[in-house]
């Protein structure tokens, strides 16, 4: 089974999934399905001076789904209300490759942990909250967990600069 990444429209995501794996049921396609997967992240927000916690979607109106896609399963799923297309061409979805699909469990079971230190990984958009770089936002370049230091890159004047920081000073955005 490989993993492919399906289109659907916004805020469909999760009503495409249920009918994705009911629908599987139904028409005896369950041995060609495996995950099904909406990246979610947990994110923190001050409001009101209280710290509230956010789910968002980090692909808005992707699915990622492990299939061994044949062409009775493909036609059932981009049948579905909602589904608009596999990513690739009409005639052959491309698949993600193990890279790829490494880095997307890692953000969707990530959060699933009951750890309480946050594990970043490089490629992540944060926000600087402390510091003297304070609501800078960069993207995660290089992590160092013993320290717990990130080297992010960030545009100050107009250039991109690595600035090492405490995983404490950074929220995700």
């Amino acid at each position: 089974m490989k993993y492919y990444v399906l289109h659907t429209y916004s805020g469909q995501e999760n009503r495409v999934k249920d009918a994705i794996e009911s629908g599987a049921r139904i028409n005896d396609l369950e041995q060609y399905l495996g995950d099904i997967i909406i990246p979610t992240q947990r994110s923190f927000h001050i409001r009101k001076g209280k710290k509230v916690e956010r789910e968002r979607k980090v692909f808005n109106s992707y699915i990622i789904i492990e299939a061994d896609l044949n062409i009775k399963l493909r036609s059932f799923i981009t049948g579905i209300s909602g589904v608009t297309h596999f990513l690739g061409s009409k005639s052959k979805p491309i698949p993600l490759s193990e890279e790829e699909v490494d880095r997307i469990k890692g953000v969707a079971q990530r959060d699933k942990s009951d750890s309480k230190t946050y594990n970043f990984l490089p490629g992540d958009k944060i926000k600087i909250i402390t510091g003297p770089f304070t609501d800078f936002e960069g993207i995660v370049d290089k992590i160092n967990q013993e320290a717990s230091k990130l080297i992010v890159k960030v545009t100050v004047f107009g250039r991109v600069t690595p600035v090492e920081v405490n995983s404490e000073q950074v929220e995700i955005i």
